[in-house]
């Protein structure tokens, strides 16, 4: 299908969450739902599975009183994480989600902002923050023996008052906290409503046949709703990334068809890549290559597949799209991926729009945008150019927090603080950061962006960050490890991003750094940690 408008997809029904757990468990009961590694080897769970153990672990939280409660959970990816997250929401209590890696006392911070009355900590981390979240803290270690007690609660007729209880659609079900880039996490507040509402719609634009593997961390709104829920409702079979440095191997066992990324993967898997080809002396022979196939399927003839066999079996051999959202993602990346036969369809959204707000479609495309507006939601700019989005996937609003909430909410728009526009098609395109603009003593704005992208595009740079110091435009670059002290090189790719652009933006120091910048969950750089002088 040419690239151009098409229809939406249709989407299986769904109430609510549990009611898509149920309608999975009696429509495809043997279909398998997660693939996961344990100490036992490679474990598989069907959908009749998943409602079992939910129904299970759920009625033994009912037994406990464990009922209209905030419940934290606090570990790496697992079935146990999603079971308990599951049975946690689908029994009406509030799911609290909470980044294992920050410090021990952050996480305690976070507990104590939302109100928690118990947690599920995984092993790892237990003895560290067990105590600490709250005086009622369970052991992940303990889930199978909690399954078991379940189960026999439900097979000697235990109350069915979990199985019977309605989930209510106003009702806030997950609280996740913002991973912003320039201040304090906050705790935003999503309902029943707002998550089925995602599911729904942003399914309308893409929908996954094959299997997906789950690398994004199940405590952000984009690896939880998207790379998830989303995936459960379309019935697809998940494999569950318990480490990063497991990604490849992964790839390589379940080969997938569809990944959900954020940059910081796609742009990592193509350095490696070029590197590769750099390292067999084959650079320009690999790009006239990729010109070649490139002109052949503008003419009909795709042989991609056979032409990049060694780049697909990186993947897994399947792999057909990455979902990419999070951050900016260079069009390059998007464009060169396609040349080696995976299609990138980047996306845009935040953790206070459930998150998806946009996404491109598989035959419905447009690089340099970050995607279609999902449908039955409405977007806006303002006269400064900031985004902003109306419907039902918008939050209730921040825990706790009012001041904030005003400030983001206003007559139910979501003002993101990103700037952009959107197009004729409904296509939206990020131009910058409202609270990242450079603004220069001579009145001009700069978004540091513009200036970042093309920094790195270079093969020699890992990271890099563009900012205002003291009237100046510097670049600190974190460098790959070869070209780590170089300062002739960079100087030269300073002159050559300089090239062509008006004084005012034009990069007057760059400084080299030899560790990574400091990161936040979806691996975007934390500007405000990272800028010297920044608050």
């Amino acid at each position: 299908m040419k690239n151009k408008p098409y229809p939406y997809y249709d989407v299986p029904e769904m109430n609510d969450i549990k009611d898509m757990i149920f309608r999975n468990a009696r429509e495809i009961p043997d279909n398998t739902a997660f693939v996961y590694p344990c100490e036992t080897g490679e474990m598989r769970k069907t959908f009749l599975d998943l409602k079992d153990d939910v129904v299970a672990f759920g009625t033994w939280m009912y037994n406990k009183k464990l009922k209209d409660k905030r419940v934290a959970i606090v570990g790496e990816n697992s079935y146990e994480w999603l079971v308990i997250y599951l049975a946690t929401v689908c029994g009406g209590s509030i799911g609290v989600a909470i980044d294992k890696s920050l410090p021990e006392d952050e996480i305690a911070n976070l507990a104590k902002l939302a109100d928690v009355d118990t947690a599920f900590v995984s092993d790892t981390y237990f003895e560290k923050v067990g105590k600490k979240i709250c005086r009622k803290s369970w052991n992940m270690k303990e889930f199978e023996s909690i399954l078991s007690e379940g189960r026999r609660l439900v097979k000697e007729g235990a109350s069915e008052e979990f199985v019977d209880y309605k989930m209510v659609d106003e009702r806030i079900s997950t609280i996740l906290f913002t991973s912003g880039t320039s201040g304090v996490s906050k705790a935003v507040q999503l309902s029943n409503k707002n998550i089925t509402y995602e599911i729904l719609h942003t399914s309308m634009l893409f929908q996954p046949k094959g299997g997906v593997l789950a690398v994004l961390p199940f405590h952000h709104a984009f690896g939880l709703v998207v790379g998830i829920l989303m995936v459960v409702n379309y019935k697809q079979p998940i494999f569950i990334n318990k480490s990063l440095k497991y990604v490849k191997k992964n790839m390589e066992e379940f080969g997938p068809q569809t990944m959900f990324l954020v940059p910081m993967f796609v742009e990592f898997f193509h350095k490696q890549i070029w590197a590769e080809v750099k390292k067999k002396g084959k650079t320009q022979a690999f790009k006239g290559l990729m010109k070649s196939t490139d002109l052949l399927k503008k003419a009909g003839l795709d042989v991609r597949s056979k032409t990049y066999g060694n780049i697909q079996k990186v993947f897994g051999g399947n792999l057909e799209y990455i979902i990419c959202g999070g951050a900016a993602l260079d069009p390059m990346y998007v464009k060169e991926f396609r040349s080696w036969g995976i299609e990138i369809l980047n996306g845009y959204g935040a953790t206070e729009c459930s998150p998806v707000t946009a996404v491109n479609r598989p035959n419905q495309h447009k690089d340099g945008s970050v995607g279609h507006l999902v449908p039955g939601i409405e977007v806006k700019t303002t006269d400064e150019g900031e985004l902003a989005f109306k419907g039902e996937i918008v939050m209730q609003g921040y825990y706790k927090n009012p001041e904030a909430t005003a400030e983001a909410l206003q007559d139910g728009w979501y003002f993101t603080g990103d700037l952009g526009y959107v197009d004729e098609d409904n296509f939206i395109y990020l131009t910058g950061r409202k609270k990242n603009l450079i603004i220069l003593s001579n009145g001009e704005n700069i978004s540091p962006e513009e200036l970042e992208q093309d920094i790195a595009r270079d093969e020699a740079v890992q990271e890099t960050l563009v900012y205002d110091e003291g009237g100046k435009i510097v670049a600190e670059i974190f460098p790959v490890e070869e070209h780590f002290g170089d300062v002739e090189y960079f100087e030269k790719l300073k002159n050559k991003v300089n090239k062509g652009r008006p004084i005012y933006k034009q990069i007057t120091r760059v400084k080299l750094r030899d560790k990574e910048f400091i990161k936040n969950a979806t691996m975007k750089i934390v500007r405000y940690k990272n800028i010297p002088n920044s608050k």
